[in-house]
């Protein structure tokens, strides 16, 4: 039935239901489409609307994904919707002009024969109809509604007339059942107490149009039909001259009338009509009527019109979808216009799938499913308000203020639970096929430059979560690993970039970089068009990082700045990681990278300028390398340099043959300070939380990680390596441990211990994790430098990656050479290795 309110609707609601339970239905019913035209009137008078209507609006609103499975739901409930009024209609003209059994052809204005196939026919008539003024455009359409207009309101003023006027009479009503024909007498009894005591409660009986007993859900999947016509206005929106104007005045005007009409009407024919004739006789006003064939041709025309206003609402929503490319080539006819810009081949697309539900036969029996669409839509509408409610964007502020976040939610509410009281199977179906779209498009379609609301929402929360993260309640057994990785070139790169992705353990993770140049002479920021490129270098590396990028006239100044700034309130870096400063050259690891060998060449490069040629000078000397270094530590940073990770084939060596698995060494030792050999200070602890959350990465579970003691003759190697299995056993770390004599390496450090700083006389005394550094550098040789690296070499098998420790750079900044070729000279040829010096507590035995 259509958006005005038809009689015929009424009867059949108070007929089984009864007037309590009609009131309730009508009171439910317009309580969800009262808070939906709430949001509906927000959303339009936010903004300029264009054609598609509520699918407009939910697009705009929550972004292409749910835009597009909610246009696809809408265009199917305004398409069922459609078939609906239409077979609504069909019966109504076989009602009055029908053939019944055992009656003469021909007799009186019975002339239609009535069967499956010639019902179909009639309604394929009908049908066509409303494709010709569809097809002729909105301005006839808008013409023709009007004039129906005015013949429902002289119908319904009509019938109200009746009810008063009308002599009480026994209406004959004749049904066709397998027997023959059923005869029946019906009542009007004019206005009458008992009548309305007999109509008062609810009496199910079976629909005599279709044959199944009724309940009070089917019955409101039936009564709800005639109410789903607030959408009408807004699925012309792209027709409107001033839709944001026109679409809250006239939906609101149309809900409190029909609401007001309903109710009435439904008084009324409990008051006089009893129930046989309101239950067998869903034509009865015309036989009560003082002009019969007025109301005749008032619900003819108020169905017709409810057929066009769906069909032609259907094309539109078919058109937008085209027009935003969602759906590809699949859609592409549908974007052909009229010369006056009308959509036929949306309107002939549209009336083709129709055409195809008119075969289902009876109205009822896709009543719940129209009813399901709907409320699925109007749910979505409530929640594209809700969303754009709570986001708080200062952009959303519709001139319509009649509406709360509470009117939102108490809309979806009411409609979710009315879709699963009307059909749970329906619902359930409705919502799987919802979800199947909503993932099809997530994949398939396009990015849109619309705006996600979803963006918004987040903003919001993480803004509010934020403010939350208290830094003064951190506690150890919560420490995580937040990184800040600087990358001078992400060409020479991307394979550090996904290995400290699995060391950061579901921490922060912040891609730096530092342009040298110097903003007072440039026109404008150099670093916003170098934004997307980074950008899309995280999505193509799958990698869950943020980009941070920053102008200065030093790579220190510039790391500096971002060690400060990166970050925000509880998140923010605790680990600097740096490549190792050496001579080698680089190579352009993001063309081999996975990632990009299946993408074409013109894509990889992403707008990074090419690596730098081995002859041309570096951007950073080593003196300002190791002050970087220096610059985390004193910043209380922990400080990572990975050397050669650019050689780490994590697909080869995490896949290759189950037998043995893949290893990660860890040398918990300062190799550069023998006489200080200790496993349980700050940053051996810390290399051994960074190695065991590289382990605990899902990429790297397979490999096992081996632990180096180092010992000397006659310092009870067993005792030493009990105490450290013990320390492992207390912090949950499975790890093999293997003993290593270092007798001889330590002996050429004894015979060269003397250094221009002083001799071991001289050391000063060491704290708790913290290691004299200015005597370090010069007490060890390259020869005893080169040992240990040898010793760490000959450990075989060669693991897939190495943790060292760190030492920390001299006071002395001219000893900074020195420092970083002695750190040179361990790590030579050792393969992917990750020097590591840790300056905070980051291990806990405590539950």
């Amino acid at each position: 039935w259509a958006h005005w309110p038809l009689p015929p609707s009424a009867g059949f609601v108070v007929g089984h239901a009864g007037l309590y339970q009609a009131l309730v239905m009508f009171a439910v019913a317009y309580f969800i489409i009262g808070m939906t035209v709430l949001s509906v009137c927000a959303i339009a008078t936010n903004g300029a609307l264009d054609a598609g209507g509520a699918y407009y609006m939910i697009s705009r609103a929550l972004g292409p994904e749910f835009g597009g499975s909610i246009g696809i739901m809408f265009f199917l409930a305004n398409v069922c919707g459609s078939a609906l009024y239409v077979l609504g209609l069909v019966e109504a003209v076989v009602d009055s002009f029908g053939i019944t059994p055992g009656q003469e052809t021909g007799t009186g204005v019975h002339v239609l024969p009535q069967s499956y196939w010639y019902e179909l026919l009639y309604g394929t008539v009908l049908l066509a109809l409303c494709l010709l003024v569809c097809l002729v455009g909105a301005s006839i359409y808008a013409k023709a509604t009007f004039l129906i207009f005015l013949i429902v309101a002289a119908v319904l003023g009509t019938v109200l007339v009746s009810f008063f006027a009308t002599r009480p009479l026994q209406v004959p009503i004749h049904l066709p059942n397998a027997n023959g024909t059923e005869t029946d007498n019906g009542s009007f009894t004019g206005f009458s107490l008992s009548t309305l005591r007999d109509n008062l409660g609810g009496k199910y009986r079976v629909d005599y149009t279709t044959g199944q007993m009724m309940s009070f859900s089917s019955v409101f999947a039936v009564m709800f039909n005639g109410c789903t016509g607030i959408m009408a206005g807004s699925n012309m929106s792209g027709d409107l001259k001033r839709p944001s104007y026109s679409i809250p005045r006239g939906t609101i005007s149309a809900v409190l009338f029909t609401y007001l009409v309903y109710n009435l009407l439904a008084f009324l024919m409990c008051a006089t009509c009893n129930r046989v004739l309101l239950q067998k006789d869903y034509g009865f006003l015309r036989d009560i009527s003082i002009f019969p064939p007025l109301v005749t041709v008032g619900i003819y025309a108020a169905t017709l019109s409810a057929a066009m206003s769906n069909l032609i609402g259907a094309s539109r929503i078919l058109y937008a979808l085209a027009r935003d490319d969602l759906f590809g080539r699949a859609l592409a006819l549908a974007k052909k216009t009229s010369a006056s810009g009308n959509p036929v081949m949306a309107v002939i697309l549209s009336w083709l799938v129709v055409q195809l539900v008119l075969f289902s036969g009876k109205l009822n029996t896709i009543a719940s499913v129209v009813t399901i669409f709907f409320l699925l839509v109007y749910a979505t509408v409530n929640l594209a308000c809700l969303a754009l409610e709570w986001a708080s964007a200062p952009n959303f502020r519709p001139t319509f203020r009649y509406f709360t976040w509470h009117t939102c939610l108490l809309g979806i509410a009411g409609c979710c639970v009315m879709m699963f009281l009307i059909s749970p199977v329906s619902a359930s179906a409705s919502l799987g096929f919802l979800l199947l779209l909503l993932l099809a498009l997530h994949y398939l379609s396009p990015s849109s430059t619309w705006g996600y609301i979803s963006q918004a929402l987040i903003f919001h929360q993480v803004r509010k979560y934020l403010l939350m993260l208290d830094v003064r309640k951190d506690h150890v057994k919560f420490w995580r690993p937040q990184m800040l990785l600087m990358v001078q070139n992400p060409r020479g790169s991307a394979r550090l970039i996904d290995f400290v992705n699995d060391l950061k353990k579901s921490g922060l993770y912040v891609l730096g970089h530092v342009e040298l140049q110097d903003l007072d002479m440039l026109p404008s920021d150099p670093l916003q068009p170098q934004q997307d490129s980074w950008l899309s270098l995280v999505d193509k590396l799958n990698v869950k990082a943020f980009v941070s990028l920053t102008l200065a006239p030093s790579v220190r100044h510039g790391v500096r700045q971002l060690l400060f700034t990166s970050g925000l309130g509880g998140m923010r870096p605790n680990t600097l990681v740096l490549g190792f400063y050496d001579d080698e050259a680089p190579q352009d690891g993001l063309a081999r990278h996975p990632a990009f060998t299946s993408a074409r060449e013109e894509e990889v490069p992403l707008g990074f300028p090419p690596l730098r040629a081995p002859t041309s000078p570096k951007l950073l000397s080593a003196r300002e390398y190791v002050g970087i270094v220096a610059d985390a530590l004193k910043m209380l940073r922990n400080v990572l340099l990975a050397r050669q990770l650019e050689s780490l084939d994590k697909a080869w060596e995490l896949r290759r043959a189950a037998s043995p698995p893949p290893t990660i060494h860890v040398w918990p030792v300062n190799l550069l300070r023998p006489d200080s050999a200790r496993y349980a200070d700050t940053c051996s602890l810390f290399l051994l939380q960074m190695a065991c959350v590289l382990n605990m990465a899902r990429a790297w579970r397979r490999a096992r990680l081996r632990l180096f003691l180092c010992v000397e003759a006659g310092t009870m190697p067993h005792a030493q390596e009990e105490k450290l299995r013990q320390l492992l056993k207390d912090l949950r770390i499975q790890a093999q441990i293997q003993l290593v004599p270092w007798d001889a390496i330590t002996r050429l450090h004894w015979q060269t211990c003397q250094g221009p700083l002083g001799g071991p006389g001289e050391e000063e005394e060491e704290e708790e994790g913290v290691v004299n550094f200015p005597s370090n550098t010069t007490q060890v040789s390259d020869e005893y430098v080169c040992a240990a690296n040898k010793l760490v070499l000959e450990q075989s098998p060669a693991p897939a990656v190495r943790f060292l420790y760190l030492p920390r750079p001299p006071a002395d900044t001219s000893l900074y050479p020195l420092y970083l070729h002695q750190l040179e000279l361990l790590t030579r040829g050792l393969g992917p290795t990750v020097l590591v010096h840790g300056v905070s507590a980051v291990t806990s035995t405590q539950l």
